[in-house]
């Protein structure tokens, strides 16, 4: 019995180690954490429930059955973040580069089955130099079968990838797969192909980090969600993200108590917008000022800046919030803008997290590259996504909503809840110039009259009173009142129930 106790610890001790001392500190160096750390800092105290310690791979292939180490390259467990059990993976680079084995994989797969069945966010912890070369195909296959449990918690659970080394070839959809993905700058990177293999075969000269850095990936590509200065911010961070994030799909998100009033006023609003239409303004001002104490968590705010999202609350629960940026492009929406708010809708629908718009937008973003790209198939699936969310949707109306941009931002007309709009309001298919110029193209060439036909035209269509009579909106609103005329909508929105059509899954423009 002593002996077994003895070599229990002693195997425990060597699974601690990881790779030991020297490739620990050799991470330290790289201003990394070792992959315990990060689950320390990650869960509440001691409530860390580690599983699979022993596990060891099988390989027998180049010599790898003379060297193994317990656990493999992966910790895995469960705990809790704020009270809440959470499972999590996180690889450990100081063995055998976190590459991925077929027990590695296994390991993954263990947590991720058991999450479902309890239902419970996962967190994977991504530091891992690609599927394990000694292994062949057998790696491989242990990759699909994570991306596999990927797909199938889609939509169940919340899945977090945390990217906080490199994540390379097949190891980079796993991630892209999962609900959210966070980068640390200058230490993790993600890409199917590395500079090598690109400069062989394009020619092009290029550094890890201008190909999938973190920077690369949060302003270019969209790839990822934000990128944090270190491993001890993106997990601080991580920590306050999860609250607004609800354990599953049959639950809602924790309702953290405030205590800033509901009905609370905000007079500096009412002249948030200005009075002249070709002036922008910051919208993340009214965002600030509408959520419960200020508190804010924008998602990829460097990537389709002309578009917002994030999570707030309201009387202390999540909303989901998009909102169109006047500062950037004017507010138009773009490609990028269009998948990136069409995504975020689609979480929100997943987990019973209400949405609330804030729209000024003059239109879709105009031009070959826009249109050559692709604009109409990816504005689609914003509309779509709108469209078929079934939680509670509550749109406001702040300045400009123009042509089909209106009708994708949380319009009536796509089964928007309650829709209020400010009297600065103006709702058309277009401009008053660019209209004037299409109705009254015959008087192109007196000025004077195309300058009272423009004004007739803003004096029926700059206001909201004609879609107002048509109960296109609900309510004009004062600016001031705007927090509590939201919160009160969506306090009435609380109990909604409505179901689309069966069906074993629509068909989204992808």
């Amino acid at each position: 019995m002593f002996e077994i106790i003895r070599q229990l610890e002693e195997r425990r001790a060597r699974a601690r180690a990881g790779g030991g001392k020297k490739r620990v500190d050799a991470q330290h160096k790289r201003g990394k954490l070792s992959a315990r750390e990060r689950i320390d800092l990650l869960l509440d105290p001691d409530t860390f429930e580690e599983w699979d310690m022993f596990v060891e791979h099988r390989s027998t292939d180049f010599g790898m059955e003379e060297n193994t180490i317990p656990g493999d390259g992966v910790v895995t467990g469960y705990g809790t973040i704020n009270g809440r059990t959470v499972f999590v993976y996180s690889q450990d680079f100081t063995v055998f580069g976190g590459s991925l084995s077929e027990t590695h994989a296994e390991k993954i797969c263990k947590i991720m089955d058991q999450a479902m069945k309890v239902g419970a966010p996962v967190i994977g912890i991504n530091d891992s130099g690609g599927a394990r070369i000694q292994e062949g195909v057998s790696a491989l296959a242990g990759y699909a079968e994570v991306f596999a449990r990927n797909v199938m918690a889609s939509g169940v659970i919340p899945q977090i990838s945390t990217i906080m080394g490199p994540c390379a070839g097949g190891a980079v959809y796993s991630p892209a797969v999962t609900d959210f993905t966070f980068m640390v700058k200058d230490t993790s990177y993600m890409f199917v192909t590395g500079p090598d293999v690109v400069k062989t075969v394009t020619h092009e000269e290029v550094t890890q980090e201008e190909l999938g850095g973190a920077m690369t990936h949060t302003s270019k590509s969209g790839v990822a969600d934000l990128a944090f200065e270190n491993d001890v911010d993106a997990i601080e961070q991580l920590r306050r993200f999860m609250d607004f994030l609800p354990s599953n799909n049959q639950e809602y998100s924790p309702i953290r108590p405030t205590d800033d009033p509901a009905d609370r006023q905000e007079p500096s609003l009412d002249t948030l917008v200005p009075d002249n239409p070709n002036e922008s303004y910051d919208v993340k001002e009214l965002i600030s000022k509408i959520v419960d104490e200020g508190d804010f968590f924008e998602l990829q705010p460097n990537f389709a800046a002309n578009m917002v999202t994030g999570f707030g609350r309201m009387e202390g629960s999540t909303v989901g919030i998009i909102a169109n940026q006047p500062k950037i492009l004017a507010g138009c929406l773009d490609i990028d803008a269009s998948v990136k708010a069409a995504r975020f809708i689609r979480f929100c629908d997943c987990f019973n997290i209400p949405i609330v718009l804030l729209v000024d937008v003059p239109g879709f973003l105009p031009g070959t590259a826009q249109e050559y790209g692709g604009l109409i198939r990816h504005g689609a699936k914003l509309l779509y996504a709108f469209a078929e969310a079934t939680v509670p949707k509550v749109t406001l109306i702040t300045r400009k909503a123009y042509g089909g941009a209106y009708i994708v931002m949380g319009s009536k007309h796509l089964r928007g809840d309650v829709n209020f709009a400010w009297p600065s309001a103006e709702i058309a298919v277009m401009g008053s110039k660019g209209a004037v110029e299409i109705i009254f193209r015959a008087d192109l060439d007196d000025e004077d009259k195309i300058a009272e036909r423009e004004k007739d035209y803003q004096t029926q269509f700059a206001n909201p009173f004609r879609v107002g009579a048509r109960g296109y909106i609900d309510d004009v609103i004062m600016p001031h009142n705007t927090r509590w005329r939201i919160a009160r909508s969506l306090r009435m929105l609380k109990n909604k129930k409505m179901e689309n059509p069966w069906k074993k899954h629509g068909n989204i423009p992808l």
